[in-house]
């Protein structure tokens, strides 16, 4: 076998399935499954709001005509889901001496440099989704280099809720500020349910939330209480009927400067447990082969180099996590 690329375990499909099977490095939002993954057939995607009228009903005498119903207004909005491609390239002095002879598998070493190759790649494709994925929590999806691609508010037209923490202060009342959270959600829920709220927190916020004076003694007896179990108690500590966590997502930017996926003395609070709020949109690659598929996460395929000097291998994902309720999200400071 001179070449061994050119056999169908390196095809486009086998790529693919190979890279899509590959253990997941997603991050927090990813292994809690908030935003699960929806394949799309085309770039585009399209989201129908409508706004549901509710009112009382006056009573009136028996006999009379019925007060006239009205109905929500609709309003479609438009986005394009980003495409994220990412190359590499197999040079033979990467593979030269593998050739097993007298082996009854031949592609085995082989398979085994694809996948290393493909496993950098999908955790940089993973650890970018997770980024988006956060940009939807917060309400603002930023590209890699730090850009704005959907600022969901203006989009949906409304607001952003900020509640002030102020957990420099002794005399504030978290229990209070907490429970001002979870009304606003509760109130801008529009048909949703959920089964509770949690908060992702910058290491700032959380240390200062828990050293607040009123929330330091709850805080004390949680910690004791997940140390006997052996627990880590900055991966969930309930306090005013909210989920504080601790969220240290980070990457290198592609200039190599190191971005926090929440700002210091930011958190971000949202519902848990809703129906159709989150999402992951994907779409499908833009190969002739892929064209009106359904979307997978991950795509991946190769082809020789100029002269066979190598193998130029090539990935991509095209993902767009969205929050249709943004309304529901709400942004807390510690200042």
């Amino acid at each position: 076998m001179l070449n061994p690329w050119e056999n169908d375990a390196f095809s486009m499909a086998s790529l693919t399935d190979a890279i899509n099977i590959i253990p997941n490095n997603y991050g927090k939002i990813g292994a809690m499954n908030l935003m699960p993954v929806k394949g799309v057939r085309t770039r585009t995607i399209m989201v129908e709001e409508k706004n549901g009228v509710l009112n009382l009903i006056t009573s009136k005498p028996p006999g009379s005509p019925g007060a006239q119903n009205e109905t929500g207004k609709r309003k479609v909005r438009s986005f394009v889901i980003p495409h994220l491609p990412l190359d590499d390239t197999l040079l033979p002095d990467e593979y030269e001496g593998v050739r097993a002879f007298g082996t009854e598998n031949e592609l085995a070493p082989y398979v085994a440099i694809m996948n290393d190759k493909l496993q950098t790649m999908k955790n940089k494709h993973a650890i970018t989704l997770e980024h988006l994925r956060m940009g939807a929590l917060k309400g603002v999806i930023l590209d890699g280099d730090g850009s704005t691609l959907y600022d969901l508010y203006s989009e949906f037209e409304i607001t952003q809720k900020i509640v002030p923490f102020t957990l420099g202060s002794s005399t504030t009342k978290v229990r209070t500020k907490c429970l001002a959270v979870s009304r606003h959600i509760e109130a801008s829920l529009m048909g949703e349910t959920m089964s509770g709220v949690r908060v992702e927190c910058s290491e700032g916020f959380f240390d200062s939330l828990i050293e607040q004076d009123n929330v330091k003694a709850a805080y004390a007896n949680y910690a004791e209480a997940e140390d006997r179990l052996g627990g880590d108690p900055r991966k969930g500590f309930k306090f005013g009927g909210l989920v504080f966590s601790e969220y240290i997502g980070n990457a290198p930017d592609a200039d190599g400067v190191s971005r926090k996926f929440i700002a210091d003395g930011e958190a971000h609070a949202y519902p848990t447990g809703t129906m159709s709020t989150f999402s992951t949109y994907v779409a499908p690659a833009d190969f002739v082969e892929t064209a009106n598929t359904i979307g997978l996460p991950f795509y991946a395929k190769q082809e020789p180099r100029k002269f066979n000097r190598g193998v130029d291998l090539h990935t991509q994902s095209n993902p767009l996590p969205l929050c249709k309720r943004p309304g529901i999200l709400v942004k807390l400071t510690a200042a």
